[in-house]
């Protein structure tokens, strides 16, 4: 329906989030060859790193919309990115209360129809993009394709952020690419903490963050800071 869409009105921009099966790789293919680049896709973290194999009995924290799919389809996602037919990778950050993902014992725990569909995983995303980067073939060029440029370009912040060059913002995240780090409770800064990736071995490690030039966040204190944000309106952007 949405490939239709895109085609039928020729002023449309078309984006279709959150794409989790791969089977849906050969449509978009086709219809992206009559309509160009106003139609994009994204797929997130959580269809990049878990897979439905994987899911123990009763964890609720792995739930989410549309659901994790099998190994198969993992693969084949990634090779999406690399052919080009996957624009841009994003978190979907969807926190909940361990009571929302009914984590807790009662008559309703472990209910994957019940419980909230969300994960969260905003504050690992560029660490668990890297861990499997190498094994398909992907580089840092490609994750700064597909996790800055662009996402920016899709929101019509493409002459303001999503590189380092004259006149963008100074947007900076100092990392270790080589390092190695395990996913704790003491380490989440997000509020509501359960998530499918603890205990999990995630590459690259993220020192600091800093957003307009200003630091936001530095890892040897722990410190998250109290800086002030910006309305961004975006440009009209010919990507899409």
């Amino acid at each position: 329906m949405i490939t239709r869409v895109a085609q039928k009105y020729d002023s449309v921009r078309t984006h279709i989030v959150h794409l989790s099966a791969a089977d849906a790789l050969p449509l978009i293919k086709l219809f992206r060859s009559n309509v160009g680049n106003r139609l994009t896709v994204e797929t997130c973290h959580h269809y990049l790193n878990l897979n439905a194999d994987e899911v123990p009995r009763d964890r609720v924290d792995f739930k989410c919309c549309p659901p994790i799919r099998d190994a198969a389809n993992q693969t084949a996602l990634w090779n999406g990115l690399k052919s080009g037919d996957i624009n841009m990778v994003v978190s979907d950050h969807s926190p909940s209360t361990a009571e929302m993902k009914l984590l807790f014992d009662g008559p309703d725990y472990g209910n994957f129809m019940k419980a909230w569909g969300g994960i969260s995983s905003v504050q690992f995303g560029l660490s668990l993009f890297w861990t499997n980067c190498a094994k398909h073939g992907l580089g840092i060029n490609d994750l700064i394709r597909l996790m800055c440029e662009e996402p920016a370009k899709l929101c019509g912040f493409h002459e303001q952020k999503g590189k380092l060059a004259k006149g963008y913002d100074a947007d900076l995240c100092i990392w270790d690419p080589s390092d190695e780090f395990t996913v704790t409770p003491d380490i989440i800064h997000f509020r509501n903490k359960a998530n499918p990736y603890m205990n999990k071995q995630l590459k690259g490690i993220v020192h600091a963050t800093i957003v307009r030039g200003q630091f936001a966040y530095k890892r040897s204190t722990s410190e998250l800071f109290n800086f002030v944000g910006r309305l961004l309106k975006p440009k009209p952007s010919k990507h899409i």
